[in-house]
């Protein structure tokens, strides 16, 4: 499939369009920006890496140019939205963040994991 059909297909013509993708990179800035000084190194990279693989998994199903990949893809990024959720959970809970900020970023986060739903729900009758 060539990339015109793929613009076809999922009415965008990269996957910088698609709103979740950009709320997803913008909570990985606010999730790297709030731990880049944090001395935990092993739940800082972790915490990061985790932000970072919803956008980075989105872009890749994306550019996969099967509606079947990109399907499967959407998936891994859900899953590590998941692993993202508990991982602010914790830190509300350690104190390591104050409460607020981890509500507003567990927000987000539910958020882009309902959006993720959504499209391969939509993306699964094409």
């Amino acid at each position: 499939m060539i990339v015109k059909d793929l613009t076809f297909q999922y009415g965008n013509k990269s996957f910088e369009d698609l709103h979740v993708w950009q709320l997803s990179i913008q909570l990985y800035r606010e999730i790297h920006d709030l731990f880049k000084n944090n001395n935990d190194f092993g739940f800082r990279d972790q915490i990061c890496r985790a932000s970072l693989s919803i956008p980075s998994n989105i872009s890749e199903g994306f550019g996969r140019g099967s509606n079947k990949e990109f399907i499967r893809f959407l998936y891994i990024a859900k899953g590590s939205c998941g692993e993202l959720r508990t991982q602010i959970l914790i830190t509300g809970r350690i104190k390591c963040i104050p409460q607020e900020k981890a509500d507003d970023l567990m927000h987000k986060a539910i958020q882009i994991s309902k959006m993720l739903a959504g499209l391969f729900k939509t993306r699964s009758t094409f």
